[in-house]
C-alpha cells in the first residue's frame, strides 16, 4: 500500500512537472552581437535538468528503476497534454524546433537516465 502511494505520488510529480514544463521551457534569453543574434533557450535547459534530477531521486527514493520510469511516465503524460489543442483552440507547447527539442530530448535523455541502475549505498563487506 505504502509502495503504491508513493508510486502515485511520482506520476503526480512527473504530472506537474510536465504541465508546467511546458509553460517554462519556451523563455529564452536573445542578444544581439554583431555579426547575429545569439539565442539561449535557458527554460528548455532548466526543464530538462530538473527532470533528469527527479528521474535520478525518484529511481533512489524507490530503489528501483520502476520510480524513474514511474514519473517520466507522468512527465510524458503531463507534456503530451499540454501540446494538445485546448477547447479554445490554444496550445501550450506549439509545434516549434525548440518544442522538439524539448520533447524528444526529454524522452530520449530521462529514457537513459531512467535506464541507469539503481547502486545501494550500503556495505555488503558487514
Amino acid at each position: 500500500m505504502t509502495r503504491a502511494l508513493l508510486l502515485a505520488a511520482l506520476f503526480g510529480i512527473g504530472l506537474a512537472t510536465g504541465c508546467l514544463g511546458a509553460f517554462v521551457q519556451a523563455n529564452r534569453w536573445v542578444t544581439t552581437w554583431p555579426w547575429g543574434q545569439l539565442v539561449v533557450p535557458w527554460g528548455m535547459v532548466l526543464v530538462l535538468l530538473l527532470l533528469l534530477l527527479l528521474i535520478r531521486g525518484a529511481a533512489w527514493l524507490v530503489r528501483s528503476r520502476f520510480g524513474a520510469w514511474t514519473l517520466l511516465a507522468g512527465w510524458l503524460v503531463g507534456t503530451i497534454v499540454m501540446s494538445t489543442r485546448s477547447p479554445s483552440g490554444d496550445l501550450a507547447l506549439a509545434g516549434g524546433a525548440r518544442q522538439w527539442v524539448y520533447l524528444l530530448g526529454g524522452i530520449i535523455l530521462g529514457s537513459a537516465v531512467a535506464a541507469f541502475p539503481v547502486i545501494e549505498s550500503q556495505s555488503r563487506l558487514r
